[in-house]
């Protein structure tokens, strides 16, 4: 507690023991958190809680995430009885819950039974909610949207430009849609998502609506054709293009996952949060759409141009200062805002600003770098400059608060002055109340308690024992703490009237600037998320440019009418990464190279390595992404599926073997058009060869190259040998091999019969040793024919 005091000689002296000292007594603060603590928030777990319904072949879907305060919603879109497309939708977004009616059909109650009963279901399975069908009413759904309280939305509309601005947006003609979106704002407002603690009166932050477009695959429907490429959750996991391992770190509990060796993982150099959330959409969105593969390579070969170099650099750091902005918004509509967020926001404006700028100077051939240049409005300005001439930044960190620049308001101005000029004022007031104070008291301070006022403060003296000691003659006895009595005064309830609470009226006054500052912000907050957008967007293909440059990628072709693919010297990218020396490999499939491949050869020869690596090649040509290829040439790719074992791996010299029949090929089977890549790895057969291979004297060493032709033998007593099998029972396979090959009989070991014999022998010595023959109720007739001839027929 810092105080004013005077001495008992009655001459104010310096600072120390016995002598005079100024400040201030500040309440409680709670510590704010500085921008690393503003990465661990972008950092939480979002929950994302949709609301579906189903009607007459169709779905309407709406999903509120809280990441970004926004609801998105499909227009009433087709689906399948066996509601594939919601399924697609449930696995890429993963909701925390899943709203509906609770009147519903026999197809979605038995997908609901199924979805709630997937106790393995990562991360998490939904919870299922149902609220009663009234409250996805038509009529009742477009009041409640009409009627909400968004924040996106200018005060001054009127009510009739309100439902127009929101016609805009919202297809009311989707009556499904509608009804989903309608459930949906009930729901959060009855669970009140996100401001469970609030005020009844704060309602659920919503920042905008947008449209999420999700493109049927093939398998729903065949007369649709759409842009999606299919891809399951196996495909995508044998082919490890994402692969989450358990966090090492005990302060990451929060998701307790992390990406491991995986293609996502070494592609995404993503330096913003919501660029590397775009790249994990684009991966689980793979396109046809040829007009926007092409666009995302444009900007990838720019960046890799050497003369273009520098920029991408340049570029990269400034999307490191672009924070996660949708967070913030939300925390300024409920009033929330933290004094970091101030100077994250402040940083994120200007570097927008400096990426429009950049862009402005870029080909506006390109498409990305026209939008960033025309989009990345004056509003921009506007917000960085309002911020930068209001906000003092070093002042509000040091104080933990909000506090605003001098020359703002001309009323706070001079309140901070009065206040700063109190310490040698309240020293002057401590030395005349000490010289009315009983001389026992060595000294005296005046100090300032905000809410509460000026306040005398006199040390406790030895012979103030009792509470009744405490009293003091024309002095109101207040508090005891650490030793220090305080007491109202005549004089300090003066400086209360003459006063009042500065700091208190300095925070009120400061907290209303804040709040205008903030609608400020919010009515522009369209441009922010469009700032969001398309810098994510510039930073996915700034990565995918960085790792084509450092892995030698190179940029694929597109042939829709070739039903293949063909790849010259095409490399697995994450095996190059692990292996000493890594065989790139050539593929041709389609037109007159055939369209079926089988490739053959012993084990840990890479057959498996070189089906993932075609289907990895495919992928990231889907995605928009240089290949590891000299060449690569795709063709009109609608689906890929696989069948393929995910623990074999050339670098530690394992292998598959034959597994049965399973639901991978089951789907490629039911589900696989013309168009589709199909990688089905030793189903249904051993391990032959063909993979280009030598023997060199008792070794086998492998080329790891594919070669046309037919292998004519098989070197699993090899790999055998390279496990530590023992010998004998090496040579007793190649023995029954050599024997199925001539179509002889196979006959048991002669040495192994003898011992299977004489282990007999003694279990029917034992048996014949344990019988009681003093027993009346022994039957030898039974123990003969139940165990001696079995035994001796086996002996035999």
């Amino acid at each position: 507690m810092a105080a004013v005091g005077a001495t008992p000689a009655r001459t104010p002296q310096g600072p120390g023991p016995g002598g005079a000292s100024a400040g201030f007594l500040s309440p409680a603060l709670v510590p704010g958190p500085g921008e690393a603590d503003e990465e661990d928030d972008e950092e939480q777990l979002a929950e994302i809680h949709l609301c579906v319904l189903w009607n007459s072949g169709y779905l309407g879907i709406a999903y509120y995430d809280t990441s970004d305060s926004t609801i998105y919603f499909m227009p009433d879109a087709p689906d399948h009885e066996s509601l594939k497309l919601l399924q697609r939708v449930l696995d890429e977004i993963s909701p925390r819950s899943v709203v509906t009616s609770a009147k519903q059909d026999e197809n979605m109650t038995r997908f609901l039974g199924k979805l709630a009963s997937q106790e393995h279901r990562e991360p998490k399975r939904p919870e299922i909610i149902f609220l009663p069908s009234v409250d996805f009413g038509l009529e009742i759904s477009k009041q409640r949207l009409l009627s909400g309280n968004y924040s996106f939305i200018p005060d001054s509309m009127t009510t009739t430009e309100k439902i127009l601005f929101l016609s805009s947006i919202i297809p009311f003609d989707c009556l499904l849609t509608v009804r989903a979106l309608g459930g949906l704002l009930k729901f959060l407002g009855r669970r009140r998502i996100g401001v469970e603690l609030e005020d009844y009166n704060v309602s659920v932050p919503i920042l905008g609506f947008k449209k999420f477009v999700f493109h049927l695959p093939f398998c729903l429907f065949s007369v649709l054709r759409t842009h999606l490429v299919s891809i399951d959750q196996d495909t995508y996991s044998v082919l490890q293009i994402f692969k989450s391992e358990s966090h090492p770190s005990v302060y990451k509990v929060a998701s307790g996952l992390k990406e491991g060796l995986s293609l996502f993982g070494i592609l995404n150099r993503c330096r913003c949060k919501w660029g590397e959330k775009l790249l994990r959409l684009w991966f689980t969105r793979p396109t046809q759409d040829l007009g926007e593969l092409n666009s995302r390579l444009d900007v990838i070969q720019f960046f890799l141009l050497p003369q273009n170099l520098d920029m991408a650099q340049m570029l990269h750091r400034l999307l490191g200062h672009i924070k996660n902005v949708p967070l913030i918004l939300k925390r300024m509509k409920l009033s929330h805002t933290k004094v970091s967020d101030w100077h994250v926001l402040y940083k994120t404006v200007y570097s927008a600003l400096g990426l429009r700028d950049a862009c402005r100077s870029l080909p506006q051939s390109i498409q990305l770098f026209r939008d960033i240049s025309q989009e990345f409005s004056d509003d921009l300005h506007h917000i960085a400059s309002l911020i930068g001439k209001v906000v003092d930044f070093e002042g509000s960190l040091a104080e933990n608060r909000f506090t605003v620049l001098p020359n703002i308001d001309p009323e706070i101005d001079e309140k901070k002055r009065r206040l700063m000029g109190l310490p040698g004022f309240l020293t002057e007031v401590a030395r005349k109340e000490l010289e009315n104070l009983d001389s026992r008291i060595p000294s005296c301070s005046v100090i300032y308690i905000p809410l509460i006022g000026f306040l005398l403060s006199i040390p406790r003296l030895p012979s103030m024992l009792e509470a009744s000691d405490f009293e003091i003659e024309g002095l109101d006895f207040m508090f005891l703490s650490e030793e220090k009595l305080h007491y109202r005064s005549a004089r300090t309830k003066e400086l209360d009237a003459l006063l009042g609470d500065l700091h208190c009226d300095i925070r009120d006054q400061e907290t209303l600037l804040m709040y205008q500052l903030q609608c400020q912000v919010l009515a522009r907050a369209a441009v922010l998320t469009r700032v969001l957008d398309l810098a994510s967007r510039l930073d996915v293909l700034l990565s995918l440019a960085s790792a084509a440059q450092d892995y030698g990628y190179s940029r694929p072709c597109y042939s829709p009418r070739l039903l293949g693919v063909r790849i010259q010297n095409g490399r697995h990218p994450l095996m190059e990464l692990c292996a000493r020396t890594f065989v790139p490999n050539s593929t041709e499939c389609g037109g007159d190279k055939g369209r079926v491949k089988v490739i053959t050869g012993p084990n840990s020869s890479g057959k498996s390595i070189y089906l993932k690596q075609v289907g990895l090649i495919t992928f990231m040509a889907l995605v928009g992404s240089f290949v590891p290829a000299e060449e690569a040439e795709i063709g009109a790719v609608d689906a890929i599926f696989t069948r393929i074992h995910s623990c074999e791996s050339i670098s530690l010299g394992l292998s598959t073997f034959m597994i049965d029949l399973n639901q991978q090929v089951a789907k490629a089977v039911n589900n696989a058009t013309e168009r589709s890549l199909v990688l089905i790895d030793e189903f249904g057969k051993g391990t032959n060869t063909t993979m280009e291979t030598c023997e060199d004297g008792n070794d086998l060493v492998f080329f790891y190259q594919v070669c046309e032709g037919v292998a004519t033998a098989s070197h699993a007593s090899h790999t055998a040998a390279q496990a530590g099998l023992p010998d004998k029972l090496i040579a007793r396979g190649k023995e029954v091999s050599d024997l199925i090959c001539s179509g002889k009989s196979i006959k048991p070991v002669k040495e192994l019969l003898k011992e299977k014999q004489m282990e007999n022998c003694h279990i029917l010595v034992d048996k014949f040793l344990k019988l009681d023959l003093e027993d009346p109720n022994l039957d030898l007739d039974i123990f003969m024919s139940r165990e001696v001839l079995p035994a001796a027929t086996t002996i035999l």
